[in-house]
This record gives C-alpha cells, sequence and structure tokens, in this order.
C-alpha cells in the first residue's frame, strides 16, 4: 500500500462524514447552495484561492507551487437528483423527493479528501485546479461554467473526472482511451393536424396515427442507415395527444432520447430524424416540426492523458484492480464539453458487484442507491497521484 493511500485511509472516517452530510442535505441542480458553501469554506481553511459563481453554484479552488507552468484541472459534480430515496440508511436524504442517487456526494468527498492532502502533506511544481461543478444532471452544468469563463480564467493542460460504477468491486479503476460515454440528444417533435369527431375521421388530419407512424419509422433509422458496427440509440419515450375516444385530436407531441458514441453517428442521426419525420407527416397530411433542445456531446478521452490515469492506476492499486480499456457506456456525461476544449481523461471507480451487494452494487439513478464509502480514500489518493504525476 502507497504511503498516501495509507495516509488518506487515516482520515477516511472524516470524510466518510462528511460525504454523508453532503448525501442527507441534497441539492438539485444549479440550487447546490449548501454544499458549495461546505466545499468553499473547506478549501479556504487548507489555503486554495477559492472563487465562486461560475455556472451559478460552481466553486473552484486554486493551488499555486513552486514555478512550474504546467496547469491540471480535477472536477467533482455536486448535484443530486429528484428521487425519493428508500434506502433507510441513517444518513438517507432529509429533504422529499430529493436523493444522491447518482453518487456525486461520494465524488465531491474524494476530491476534498484529496484537496486536503494536496495542501498539507504534498509538494507539487505547477498550478491546480479543483472544480466543484454544478447541474451535472441533464442541466449542463459544465457548459455554465465554461460560458462564464472557467477555462479563460483557469486554464489546464489537461482535466479530469471520476464516476463511480456499480457492478465492479469497490475501489477497482476502470479507464478507456477514445470514445467512453454517448451523446444524449432531446428532441422533441410537434405534430400538427386537423382535429374532429372520431366519427367522421375523413374530415380531419388524424396527428395520432402520422405520429404512430413517426415512431416506427423511427425504429429503421438505427438499423437501416446507422453502420452495424457503430452504437446508435433511438427511443420515443412519451407520446402524448387527445384525451378523449371520440375526438381527433389537433396536435400530438413525441419525446425523443437519441444516444451514439460517434459524432459522425450523432449528425447522421439528427439528420435522417428531421427527414423522416417532415416527410413521414406529410405522407399523412399533416405537418411537424422537430425541436431540438440542449443535450450533451460525444465524451471522448484523449490518448496521452489517458495513458498518465492507467500507469498512475496501476502503481496505485495494481494491475489486478485496475480495467485498462473497458467498454464504453450509453449514458452520458457533461463533462463531455469539458473535454472537447481541454484535453482529458474521464475514468471510473467500482462502487460494488453481486458478490459484494449492499447499496453500493444498486445502480445509479435508483432509489435504493448509496455511494461506497470505502471508494473515498482510493480515490483521492488517485487524484493525489495523478498530480503528483502530472505536475512532478
Amino acid at each position: 500500500m502507497s504511503a498516501t493511500l495509507s495516509a488518506l485511509q487515516a482520515r477516511a472516517s472524516a470524510f466518510t462524514a462528511l460525504r454523508r452530510d453532503i448525501h442527507q442535505h441534497p441539492e438539485i441542480g444549479f440550487q447546490e447552495f449548501r454544499t458549495s458553501d461546505l466545499v468553499a469554506e473547506r478549501l479556504k481553511q487548507w489555503g486554495y484561492e477559492v472563487t465562486r459563481g461560475l455556472g451559478g453554484t460552481g466553486v473552484v479552488g486554486q493551488l499555486k507551487r513552486g514555478s512550474g507552468a504546467r496547469k491540471l484541472g480535477l472536477r467533482a459534480d455536486m448535484d443530486a437528483l429528484p428521487i425519493q430515496e428508500t434506502t433507510g440508511l441513517p444518513h438517507a436524504s432529509c429533504h422529499e423527493g430529493l436523493m444522491h442517487a447518482c453518487g456525486h456526494d461520494g465524488h465531491t468527498a474524494m476530491l476534498l479528501a484529496a484537496a486536503e492532502h494536496l495542501a498539507k502533506s504534498t509538494t507539487f511544481d505547477g498550478t491546480l485546479n479543483l472544480i466543484f461543478q454544478p447541474a451535472e444532471e441533464s442541466l449542463g452544468g459544465a457548459r455554465k461554467m465554461m460560458e462564464d469563463g472557467l477555462f479563460d480564467r483557469f486554464p489546464c493542460d489537461a482535466i479530469f473526472a471520476m464516476h463511480n460504477l456499480p457492478g465492479f468491486r469497490p475501489g477497482q479503476l476502470l479507464l478507456r482511451e477514445g470514445a467512453t460515454m454517448a451523446s444524449s440528444e432531446n428532441i422533441v417533435v410537434h405534430i400538427e393536424g386537423k382535429g374532429g369527431h372520431g366519427a367522421m375521421p375523413h374530415l380531419s388530419a388524424d396527428p395520432v396515427v402520422a405520429g404512430s407512424a413517426i415512431v416506427m419509422g423511427l425504429q429503421t433509422i438505427v438499423s437501416r442507415n446507422v453502420p452495424p458496427l457503430h452504437m446508435a440509440v433511438i427511443t420515443v419515450g412519451s407520446f402524448q395527444s387527445g384525451v378523449s375516444n371520440n375526438v381527433i385530436p389537433q396536435n400530438a407531441t413525441l419525446k425523443l432520447s437519441v444516444r451514439a458514441l460517434d459524432r459522425g453517428v450523432r449528425e447522421l442521426l439528427r439528420n435522417r430524424i428531421v427527414e423522416l419525420v417532415e416527410l413521414q407527416a406529410k405522407s399523412y397530411g399533416v405537418t411537424a416540426q422537430v425541436e431540438f433542445l440542449p443535450g450533451y456531446p460525444v465524451l471522448v478521452n484523449t490518448t496521452t492523458e489517458t495513458t498518465i490515469a492507467r500507469e498512475v492506476a496501476v502503481a496505485l492499486v495494481g494491475a489486478d484492480n485496475v480495467v485498462l480499456q473497458t467498454e464504453p457506456l450509453t449514458a452520458s456525461e457533461d463533462f463531455a464539453y469539458m473535454l472537447d476544449q481541454v484535453p482529458g481523461s474521464y475514468l471510473f471507480i467500482g462502487n460494488g458487484d453481486a458478490d459484494n451487494g449492499g447499496h453500493g452494487a444498486c445502480m445509479v439513478h435508483n432509489p435504493n442507491y448509496d455511494f461506497e464509502d470505502r471508494n473515498i480514500p482510493v480515490g483521492a489518493a488517485f487524484w493525489v497521484a495523478l498530480t503528483e504525476r502530472f505536475l512532478a
């Protein structure tokens, strides 16, 4: 065991208590007021120069050592989800309808544990930027921080982030070079028909029939337009129209979730969806408009930075506890915005598997989920070792 990991395990109880305190007081995106106060207060205590307000509730702690020109960014997310917790744990959420169901409380605790150790027990040469981001859950907090000047004010030569991953042993580190998480497109299709009496359909233009044809047609895009070796998903999660059985409604609305692991495939999907929707609607005598809501791009890890992260991981926990090239995920992450601007890598830490059991083995976004506290010293030690390596 490395001296760094040993030292962080000795302090694990303090940061476990901190993590559970954050878990008890979850805050959704752009409302992380208590959490950002806690983060800022701790960073100031440890000697970081603290900047607040980027992305609304975002916090950046900067620590400079020596005269080195290299600049490293480490990011953790802080927001919770609108889910009612059912774990029954002593540290369960005290806010009705809100919980940390994705482990962002643990991500924040890991980075804070590393922040304390780096400030008190580590030497490096360069600039360390610790980025505590709001609103990762579908609200684009990363993009908002960038729009507020994150990398203009805190330039980074590389940036890294870590997320827990149920289904793997606690403390196991998983890395991947290249496309690692899918793009996420949120699309709304507005269909306008001509309403009328259900007994006289020939006098109407039925948006329900047109919408049904569009739903079925959309399913052919992946099977007939996307190359078979590429991943793509088109899911129609909502079809809303009408309220009565004897009334042909005036309009219908479809809501789509669209995902891809390739930027070119993402563009293909966007183009084909518009073409198919408009032409299918026309064939049924109705009109349709396709609305693209903000989504996330493909998350792509760069080669050099992922190689560094792999070497740090193996040195820290041993080759048997590291997956060097894990499978990509079809879930999405707004850290992708940061990686579109700065080279870096996004890695995973196991949160529990079937053999381990417990709340940590439960999938994220589940009301019975909880972060595995044994990950706190391991994740923090990885951040410390990566900083020492990158800013050597």
